[in-house]
């Protein structure tokens, strides 16, 4: 059971006396804990074996291997001149996988440096 807090949290008494565990989901402030209790149910929800159709699909998810995850596209390749990079379109699959890693590290560096210092520690 997640108990939600509402503005300032929940009384002390029930923190106290009911909460075996109490869980952040960052460093941020909410109105409420809802937002946060479905950020939690969704994250452990989708680990259920058959919740996503596809036991693989966990595998290659955003932080594998300490990294966010790189950009994806879908067709048609060229949409409004906004084309899918070549080489996802190149059938050479040692390149896409390296293009994958540099585009994960470069995204990684930029958006969480927090992670690649991490990493790299």
């Amino acid at each position: 059971m997640l108990v939600c807090g509402r503005y300032e949290g929940v009384d002390e008494r029930v923190a106290e006396h009911l909460i075996d565990e109490e869980v952040s989901i960052g460093d941020f402030v909410l109105a409420g804990g809802e937002a946060a209790a479905l950020a939690i149910v969704e994250g452990v929800a989708r680990l259920l074996p058959g919740a996503l159709g596809n036991d693989e699909s966990t595998v290659s998810e955003s932080f594998r291997d300490g990294l966010l995850e790189e950009p994806h596209y879908t067709r048609p390749s060229d949409h409004h001149g906004w084309r899918v990079p070549d080489v996802l379109l190149s059938g050479d699959h040692a390149r896409i996988e390296a293009w994958r890693v540099e585009q994960r590290e470069m995204r990684t560096k930029t958006r969480r440096p927090d992670l690649w210092e991490r990493k790299n520690d």
